[in-house]
């Protein structure tokens, strides 16, 4: 079974690693878990993050970023949404 706090976890560490973002809240406990992540420059670009039971970071608005196989690769995808520097 698919450990999604984890995995919610460490796309917040990667995503932090991002020089243009923010992550905001890491809410673990809620249902579904979220990660909600910002361009540091802007108030407006803002994502809530979720995890699949099927493997996939998905956004709010139900794109999917990416799988669990590959979160840094995942992270990257929402930093070039939210228009941010690579890491």
């Amino acid at each position: 079974m698919l450990d999604t706090t984890l995995c919610l976890e460490r796309f917040a560490w990667y995503a932090g690693r991002h020089a243009d973002l923010s992550v905001q809240s890491v809410a673990l406990a809620c249902d579904p878990a979220y990660v909600s992540v910002r361009n540091r420059f802007s108030t407006t670009l803002t994502e809530t993050v979720t995890c699949s039971d099927e493997g996939a970071f998905v956004t709010s608005w139900g794109y999917r970023l990416g799988s669990t196989d590959d979160v840094e690769a995942a992270a990257a995808r929402l930093a070039f949404l939210l228009a941010a520097l690579p890491a």
